[in-house]
């Protein structure tokens, strides 16, 4: 054997030091990203836009002199834990109907027999629903129907 036969059997590779890495798997995403916007432009057209219809109201509006009969009023409070308190006093539940029903057996009834006594209900934001439902059956049970919810305006 000579020294040619036996050095070109040898599967050697000229190198410069570096070991070969092995191939790692790539994922290309720039095809991705393409189908993805073509995607998303067709449903861009595609979809439909609804708008809300809304209706249109025009309000009546009326001529005629302010009321001449003097509507009592009772403010009843509804604190944040559910407390109640009418024209400033603090009361419970069950005060709420007696003195309600006291204020409308006192005071005058119109012509068509409804008293003139306004209910303002003063609650708290975070007033329990279940204490402002009180506060209405308490009016519902004096025969008191004008009734209004006070609000704040935001600033």
């Amino acid at each position: 054997m000579s020294w040619l036969s036996l050095h070109s059997s040898s599967k050697r590779s000229f190198s410069l030091g570096t070991t070969p890495a092995s191939a790692e798997p790539e994922i290309n995403l720039i095809p991705f990203i393409d189908v993805l916007l073509v995607v998303l432009i067709f449903l861009m057209i595609s979809t439909t836009f609804t708008r809300y219809q809304e209706l249109a109201i025009t309000l009546p509006t009326a001529n005629g002199s302010e009321s001449q009969t003097d509507n009592k009023q009772v403010h009843i409070a509804v604190s944040r834990d559910g407390r109640f308190a009418i024209n400033g006093k603090v009361t419970d539940r069950s005060g709420l109907s007696g003195t309600l029903m006291q204020l409308s057996n006192q005071s005058t009834s119109t012509k068509d027999g409804v008293s003139n006594i306004q209910v303002n209900i003063d609650a708290d934001a975070r007033a329990p629903h279940q204490a402002v439902m009180s506060a209405l059956e308490a009016a519902r049970d004096a025969n008191l129907s004008n009734i209004v919810f006070s609000s704040q305006t935001k600033k």
